[in-house]
Order: C-alpha cells, then sequence, then structure tokens
C-alpha cells in the first residue's frame, strides 16, 4: 500500500535564492494570476502575519489579497514584495531572451 501525503511547495520555499527564483519564475510565466498565488506561497512561507505587519496590512486583508481570483491592487503587490525584502528590478526583454538562449547553449 502507497501512502501519500499532499505536497505543500511552501516547504521549498526556505531561503531567499529560493524566493527569488521562485517568483522570477512566476513573472516569467506573465501569469498574473499566476504571480499572485505564488506571492501568498511565499507570504506563507515567511509568515503572513510577519509579512502583513510589514507591508502595513492587516493579516485578514493580505489574505483576501493573495488569495486565488482576488484582484488586488499594484500598490498592494508592490508593498508585499517589499515586505519580502525584494525589489523589482527590470531588463530589456531582448536582454533577457539573450541570457535564457546562452544558458540553454550551455
Amino acid at each position: 500500500m502507497v501512502t501519500l501525503t499532499r505536497f505543500d511547495p511552501v516547504e521549498m520555499i526556505d531561503d531567499a535564492e529560493a524566493v527569488v527564483a521562485f517568483l522570477a519564475d512566476a513573472f516569467d510565466t506573465g501569469d498574473a494570476d499566476y504571480i499572485q498565488h505564488v506571492l501568498g506561497l511565499i507570504a506563507r512561507s515567511k509568515g503572513m502575519a510577519e509579512v502583513a505587519e510589514k507591508a502595513g496590512l492587516g493579516r485578514e486583508s493580505l489574505y483576501k489579497a493573495l488569495k486565488d481570483g482576488a484582484s488586488p491592487r499594484f500598490e498592494t503587490i508592490l508593498r508585499v514584495i517589499h515586505a519580502l525584502d525584494l525589489k523589482l528590478a527590470l531588463v530589456p526583454a531582448t536582454e533577457a531572451k539573450s541570457d535564457e538562449d546562452s544558458e540553454a547553449a550551455a
């Protein structure tokens, strides 16, 4: 008999590099709902109450903003990103594409 356990990706988000890799991958998809979902997972991994406090939000408000199907304001997303001690850095899409091509060739 095989026993299955529910996989919780939050358990895999255990350091800053994992956070950055997970969120960068989410942004690469261009899927706003997925990005929001990943932010929620990362916030859970750091502790929702702590992230909410750093973001200047109530814990319930943070849960509501990051739940699937919610449409949080961009300001809220930025506050959460900053509360996670992250910042957004933009690069030209052509530069990002050439970096990916170089890594794939290596």
